[in-house]
């Protein structure tokens, strides 16, 4: 019981994670769109002005720098835009509680600025629920989703004593919990260099946006955020922890998984290369199955 307990709690933190890399300089100027409750959203476009466009979106703490590794990659052929959600990089913190619902919304005004007709959202770690919303919220301009180490097990839903064993510890000494656990979602071969730099970053994160975010996030229910899903859901994963693919594949047939065997939770930077082909070979699964649809 007690091994199963911190199973699920290991689950839960790397749904809640993102990615984490030492501050790079903008290789674009970024633009804003306000989102439905007036915040300002940053946004930039890289590549072709036609769609279909790969929209990259971040998970918690982090914001659009941490997908430089796939821009230069995917904006050779399709138009790449990267969004940093309310409370992130050049994004506005007006927000008074920041849920997953409202980052949905925020990638939802920036498909809206754009008259993105066609998009594949890509979302990283507790970005795969966000791009779920923004497909429900945007139905008529998202044809595929791809989620980056996340949506594990669509089918299960975590106690509430799992989630507060998270939390709490995290609310009361903010930065050295998440340094602890983004260290925990490494393999032990992982590059230290990095491995210390995504723990510094995650833990200088606004803690106001961090902590409300969190605690948003975990009153998402992803057997209900799934249903009437009509696009294709596909996901590229590590394997440091299992996922449910079968179990994945009974809730959302479209669903197929690439696994990258041992890395850990931030796979596109642990191994952009190889990552980047396995995102490469979903999109154009999804694209082939939009075009079957037709």
């Amino acid at each position: 019981m007690i091994r199963f307990a911190r199973y699920m709690i290991m689950v839960l933190i790397i749904a809640l994670c993102t990615c984490g890399c030492e501050p790079l300089a903008r290789t674009q100027p970024m633009a804003n769109v306000l989102s439905a409750d007036n915040v300002p959203i940053a946004y930039a476009v890289y590549g072709p002005a036609t769609d279909p466009a790969v929209v990259f979106v971040h998970g918690w703490s982090c914001d659009s720098r941490y997908w430089h590794n796939q821009i230069p990659y995917f904006s050779k052929k399709y138009r790449v835009i990267t969004v940093d959600l309310a409370g992130h990089g050049n994004s506005g913190f007006g927000r008074q509680v920041y849920t997953t619902e409202a980052f949905g919304r925020d990638v939802a005004a920036v498909l809206q600025q754009l008259d993105v007709k066609q998009a594949v959202l890509v979302g990283h770690s507790m970005g795969g629920e966000v791009i779920l919303y923004a497909a429900k919220i945007s139905p008529e301009r998202v044809i595929g989703l791809v989620g980056v180490d996340t949506l594990e097990d669509l089918g299960k839903v975590y106690p509430d004593e799992v989630k507060n064993s998270i939390y709490e510890p995290i609310a009361a000494d903010f930065v050295p919990k998440v340094q602890e656990f983004v260290r925990s979602m490494f393999p032990a071969n992982a590059d230290k260099a990095l491995v210390d730099t995504i723990a510094r970053d995650m833990s200088s994160a606004p803690q106001t946006v961090a902590l409300s975010s969190m605690k948003e996030y975990f009153k998402v229910s992803d057997p209900e955020l799934i249903k009437g899903l009509t696009v294709p859901l596909k996901s590229v994963n590590a394997d440091l922890w299992p996922t449910n693919v079968d179990g994945n594949k009974k809730l959302v047939p479209s669903y197929e998984m690439s696994l990258m065997k041992g890395y850990g939770h931030f796979i596109m930077l642990e191994a952009p290369d190889q990552f980047n082909v396995l995102l490469e070979r979903m999109i154009k699964s999804i694209l082939a199955e939009t075009k079957l649809k037709k």
